[in-house]
């Protein structure tokens, strides 16, 4: 008899990850495609049909039996015109000094003037799901959040919205669901359900979220969400381009990420004095300035490729240092991390970033998060488990997990204190221009 499977998939900024999982929450297969055609990660604009056939493709290549039900969810805030014609990405400047829900209206009026018509805009999740055989006039709502107005009929996460047809070579017969965006399902797939939890959910960007109890300190939910269960809220944000970083170092060198971070490891801590800035695409959060620029500081005639790499993976740690200083600052205390995506392969990464928090890393022996959270809402729509926000902690399976011990240094502590300083001499420095003005 064929296993019973449910499949997540997460369309990313730079490709589609598919996971299969089973009733106890195993993974069977795991899947990672990047998109094909002339596509860019870092536009603004986009043709969807890449994302819908990076999912089609990530599914195939899972290469497992027919599942019951597939869930999706992706990138966000990207708003996809329901005709298929044109998406905007989260990159895109409408509504970027806004909250998510803000962008995605200041999406629809920029789709609606580039296509000259009245459009009727979609979330990405929903759009491919439509293209599948879902209900088209569908918009999921994760449990505490606000449907937006224009964007479909509110339905849960988690819920069927359709059957597959057969189309874009996905096969017919299975359950469609909802998920939502990438950092929701890594928090969910995560576990982040109880103060001072975390995850950093790596990929091309990154961020840091840390769990407290709903109704305290509201102001600092500009990007806060509302966690899987019920009372808690999940603050803090993304950052702009943590692995994008050591990608663009990669292609700068000509060497293999793997061949940088082998060299790194040979440079004690502290990069020998070179300090870093990671802001290639501006950064999110907690600065929030799209026109911040990169930097690499201290740089001498001895600074080899192992020196600046260390430097840059430092820099990706000392960003989420600041991101939790910042929260501590206010009473949000940091006191376990989970660490996912293409980073967390790295022991010699996450055990800088453990060091520079202060705290233990765990890393799920699943790197895909996003796609298993989408996996959970696809099994939430066949009664394995419950909806998000109808469950208590414990209630959803997770992947096991190898935990990182942090090896606090005052090289880093003594880092961290440079690294904001550096970033508020860079800040002052992009508004002097306004001044003068």
């Amino acid at each position: 008899m064929a296993a019973k499977l449910v499949v997540g998939v997460d369309a990313g900024s730079s490709g589609a990850r598919a996971v299969a999982i089973n009733r106890e929450g195993e993974v069977v297969a795991v899947s990672s495609v990047p998109y094909d055609g002339p596509y860019d990660p870092a536009d603004a604009e986009a043709d969807p049909g890449i994302w819908l056939a990076g999912l089609s493709a990530s599914v195939a290549a899972l290469a497992c039996d027919t599942p019951l039900a597939l869930g999706v969810g992706g990138h966000s805030p990207t708003t996809v015109a329901s005709s298929g014609e044109l998406a905007l990405t989260f990159r895109h400047s409408a509504g970027e000094s806004s909250s998510p829900p803000d962008q995605h209206i200041a999406h629809a009026a920029v789709l609606t003037e580039r296509l000259g018509r009245d459009i009727e805009p979609r979330l990405l999740w929903d759009y491919l799901l439509s293209q599948l055989g879902g209900n088209p006039d569908v918009q999921s709502v994760w449990p505490g959040m606000s449907p937006l107005s224009g964007f479909g009929s509110p339905v849960p996460v988690g819920v069927n919205v359709g059957m597959s047809t057969g189309d874009h070579d996905v096969p017919a017969n299975i359950m469609l669901v909802p998920g939502s965006n990438d950092a929701y399902m890594t928090a969910w797939a995560s576990g982040i359900d109880a103060p001072g939890r975390a995850f950093d959910p790596g990929g091309r960007a990154g961020g840091l979220g840390v769990a407290a109890l709903k109704g305290d300190h509201e102001d600092l939910a500009r990007y806060g969400m509302p966690s899987h269960v019920p009372g808690i809220s999940i603050l803090g944000g993304p950052v702009a381009s943590h692995g994008a970083l050591l990608d663009w170092w990669s292609a700068t060198t000509g060497r293999s990420v793997g061949e940088l971070i082998e060299l790194a490891a040979a440079v004690e801590p502290g990069a020998r004095g070179v300090m870093a800035l990671p802001y290639l695409e501006g950064e999110r959060a907690p600065r929030w300035d799209r026109d911040l620029r990169g930097v690499i500081e201290g740089l001498t005639i001895d600074s080899d490729v192992g020196v600046v790499t260390r430097a840059l993976l430092e820099s990706t740690a000392y960003g989420l240092g600041h991101i939790a200083r910042t929260l501590a600052s206010q009473g949000v205390h940091l006191k376990r991390v989970v660490s996912s995506g293409g980073p967390s392969r790295s022991t010699l990464w996450t055990s800088i970033k453990a060091s520079v928090l202060e705290v233990p890393i765990d890393v799920p022996d699943c790197s895909e998060m996003a796609a298993f959270g989408a996996a959970l809402a696809a099994g939430a729509a066949v009664d394995w488990w419950p909806r998000p926000g109808e469950g208590v902690s414990g209630d959803w399976p997770m992947p096991a997990v190898t935990t990182i011990e942090p090896k606090p240094l005052d090289v880093y502590r003594q880092g961290l204190d440079r690294f904001i300083a550096l970033g508020d001499r860079a800040t002052l420095a992009t508004a002097q221009p306004n001044k003068n003005n």
